[in-house]
């Protein structure tokens, strides 16, 4: 796919000053591959004991909670746009006189028109608000649709954007339902368009729907396996041209009886309502980009999904400024795939350090790597420079792991540097350490520990899930992959065992895991067959929704290969081995990049966006602002740069 990437960065007041910022990246929205449950939620238990739908304000700043056994909508008012745990409940409410059961609700975009399912009657009603958004001024225009003709017990409702399509969804089949409306948001003109699509092999009971802003990607929320599913459209807002990504996130741990279902505008919140805990539940499912321009004059980005770019502090009302974004085209295939890797001739020997290593870890943005051993029971710290580049590893320092254990097989941080985790084979346990300074093992300390012999023989390797819910410990005694549930994240004392996969028929000499960062990848290295044993996961995160697909032997390099990791882009992989004492690096494949989005506040010269750049052609893009970063008048100021 050919597309894009923010090459040198951001420019301001024309000169690059030298100062490169970091910036906070992200992925874009509507992404349930990296979602994480948020630790924020709402009670809506003071009211509605019986929630069946959500539903927020365009601006974010308020919340709509249905009520189904006694037919009230609830509004809230967030002081904090999109923070559910802002909410408050300030008396604002409509009780709906109709004689059904109410399931679900959709307002139009100016909040000026309200739209109620009606369960028992398999029929969709309208009411006018004369306050927009706000609820107590509803009324009944007397105006309604049938769908019994294809629904019997209508689960949830949605309407398109510009109000000529609307979708009902079924809950004796599981099955989407689309009508088209030959007048936005009228209802009198309303018919079935034979379009519908079935969701039932997914996830049953679905009673929670949305789509993203574009139309091209649909969310169903299914109460029967308590899971979020996600499907892209190739023609948007039609639905019978919808398929399943593959891609699932489940909200099991925060609710078991998941019915409503809604994202903020962007697609970087996602919000569940449940019947278990009468509670908003909040996940984060993409960030945008923030380029901060009071702290520096050049920032780099090299996104890899979809990407809001957002401007933050520019100079003071009146103040111009300008900077400018180089944009390269690029032709990218794909990564994590054992199917095209390749070792790439580039090594590193840590026997200076280490003569029987066990574990291997990078700093994220590959500025450091780390490797476990035997010899000294110790962590080794290497600096990187140029990142991801082993040949420049230097060694910088070492922190002992040998009052915990003699015998350290497994590595592992958390996301943001200030935890440590090794995984030992004697005790069989796994021990947390902090860390006060992010990525510096010289301030670790040692902090509890978690005993896993109830299910594993011999621990070798040692994961965590992202967001810290869940561990993962390699039993090289039995051949398992065990999985724990973790109640507090990254609290290993809040571990309890959940379940396991056997990789016996693959690895019976496992000494490694790894897994692709949205979990629906799982890799195994061990020294049985040299080799790299690659898993799919349909489910993400659960392992015993894996399947194996494809090895890949590291023989060649390395007959004792104890552990792996991938950079996050997945385009290189890295083994450790104790047959040589080295570190060796391996192409993966390449990134699929998707596309970048700007500010809302942006005019664009021409009045649209310039289109992405062709493969190995860079367009400069010039911006400025006249007030303070409000407005940003923008062209593209060049092409085929050198």
């Amino acid at each position: 796919m050919s597309d894009f990437v923010v090459k040198n960065g951001l420019q301001l007041g024309g000169s690059v000053k030298g100062n490169v910022g970091t910036v906070t990246l992200g992925t874009g929205g509507y992404n349930l591959g990296i979602a994480a449950y948020d630790g924020v939620s709402f009670s809506v238990s003071s009211q509605a004991t019986i929630p069946s739908d959500i539903v927020f304000d365009p601006s974010g700043t308020k919340m709509y909670i249905l009520e189904r056994q006694n037919k009230i909508i609830y509004q809230y008012a967030l002081s904090t746009a999109w923070d559910v745990s802002t909410a408050s409940y300030g008396g604002t409410s409509f009780t709906i006189s109709l004689a059904g059961i109410i399931y679900g609700i959709a307002f139009s975009p100016d909040g000026t028109k309200l739209f109620m399912l009606d369960n028992s009657f398999a029929s969709v009603r309208r009411f006018s608000l004369s306050s927009a958004w706000n609820v107590s001024t509803a009324s009944d225009d007397s105006s309604s649709y049938s769908v019994y003709s294809q629904v019997s017990g209508g689960y949830a409702i949605v309407l398109s954007p510009d109000g000529t399509k609307m979708y009902v969804m079924a809950g004796n089949n599981s099955t989407l339902y689309q009508y088209t409306l030959s007048t936005a948001f009228d209802l009198g003109g309303v018919s079935y368009s034979g379009k519908s699509f079935n969701v039932g092999t997914q996830g049953n009971q679905p009673f929670g729907i949305s789509f993203n802003g574009d139309g091209t990607k649909l969310f169903t929320l299914s109460n029967g396996q308590d899971s979020v599913f996600q499907y892209s459209l190739s023609t948007a807002y039609d639905i019978s041209t919808a398929s399943y990504d593959s891609v699932s996130f489940s909200v099991t741990t925060q609710e078991t009886v998941p019915i409503g279902l809604a994202f903020n505008s962007n697609g970087s919140k996602m919000y569940v309502v449940g019947n278990t805990n009468d509670t908003v539940f909040q996940y984060t499912t993409g960030i945008s980009a923030t380029l901060d321009l009071s702290t520096a004059d050049a920032f780099e980005i090299t996104p890899t999904v979809d990407l809001p770019l957002a401007f933050s502090n520019p100079p003071a009302s009146g103040n111009a400024q300008s900077f400018s974004i180089a944009l390269t085209g690029v032709d990218f295939g794909s990564s994590y795939d054992l199917a095209n890797a390749s070792y790439d001739s580039v090594s590193f020997s840590v026997a200076g350090q280490e003569t029987s290593p066990t574990g291997l870890f990078f700093k994220p943005d590959g500025t450091k790597m780390y490797a476990l051993g035997l010899s000294g029971d110790d962590v080794n710290e290497y600096n990187l420079s140029p990142a991801w580049d082993i040949t420049t590893a230097s060694y910088a320092q070492n922190f002992s792991v040998s009052t915990q254990t003699g015998y350290p097989q497994a590595i592992f941080f958390k996301s943001d540097g200030t935890k440590m985790y090794i995984a030992a084979q004697l005790p069989g346990k796994v021990f947390e350490y902090n860390l006060s300074t992010a990525w510096d093992i010289s301030t670790a300390s040692y902090l509890q520990a978690y005993d896993v012999t109830a299910q594993v023989g011999v621990s070798k390797g040692l994961s965590f899930k992202p967001d810290g819910t869940k561990m993962y410990v390699l039993d090289a005694s039995y051949f398992y992959v065990n999985e724990y549930s973790l109640s507090t994240a990254w609290d290993i004392s809040s571990s309890s065992y959940t379940q396991n996969f056997y990789v016996g028929n693959q690895e019976y000499d496992a000494s490694g895991i790894f897994f692709k960062p949205d979990g629906n990848k799982m890799y195994v290295v061990g020294y049985q067959g040299d080799d790299i044993n690659e898993y799919s996961l349909s489910t993400a995160w659960n392992i015993t929704t894996a399947s194996y697909v494809r090895v890949f032997s590291v023989s060649s390099q390395d007959t004792y290969p104890m552990d792996l990791f991938f950079k996050p882009d997945g385009t290189k992989m890295y083994v450790i081995g104790t047959g040589t004492n080295s570190v060796y690096q391996y192409s993966t494949g390449s990134v699929d990049i998707a596309t970048i989005t700007y500010p809302s506040s942006t005019v664009w010269s021409g009045g649209t966006a310039p289109a992405s750049p062709a493969d190995g052609v860079t367009d400069l893009l010039t911006f400025y602002t006249e007030d303070g970063g409000n407005t940003y008048y923008s062209f593209k100021a060049g092409g085929a740069l050198a």
